[in-house]
């Protein structure tokens, strides 16, 4: 069974109309790896340790789902060292090492939307907004899903 990539995911919540049709995309589709991407972009409180913009890396020729790649989903438990308060002990120029490996492990969807969520720019390119994501998991200013 081929694997539905959090891009995809997110492209599909940006093709519905309407709030509630995006809301029960959302849920339809909720996992901790979704909640944690769609926090790493909308939480104020999490500040990537990366410069915001392009990243310097190859991108590979991969065809989605066979084998060749890893899935972002798959990877997310590792987004704690490129995020403040995650892994200290990195140097900056290991943990931009660490992120360029990462992003040429994935599809390149995969890798761009890596991309987006670090610069805090998923709602814009995805069409979702930080109000309609915590009406959709029931978050609020105090209680974020942990990443």
């Amino acid at each position: 069974m081929l694997q539905i990539t959090l891009h995809e995911i997110l492209t599909k919540v940006k093709n519905k109309r309407t709030k509630i049709e995006k809301i029960e995309c959302l849920r339809k589709y909720d996992t901790p790896e979704l909640r944690s991407i769609l926090k790493s972009s909308f939480d104020p409180n999490i500040v990537w340790l990366l410069p915001v913009g392009e990243v310097p890396y190859n991108q590979r020729e991969f065809h989605l789902g066979d084998g060749s790649h890893k899935f972002l989903a798959n990877e997310v438990s590792s987004l704690y060292n490129f995020i403040q308060g995650g892994n200290s002990k990195l140097k900056t120029s290991k943990r931009e090492q660490m992120f360029i490996e990462l992003l040429e492990c994935l599809h390149e969807t995969e890798a761009k939307l890596l991309i987006i969520a670090k610069d805090k720019k998923l709602g814009s390119i995805y069409k979702i907004s930080d109000v309609l994501v915590k009406e959709a998991f029931e978050w609020n200013d105090e209680k974020y899903y942990k990443l």
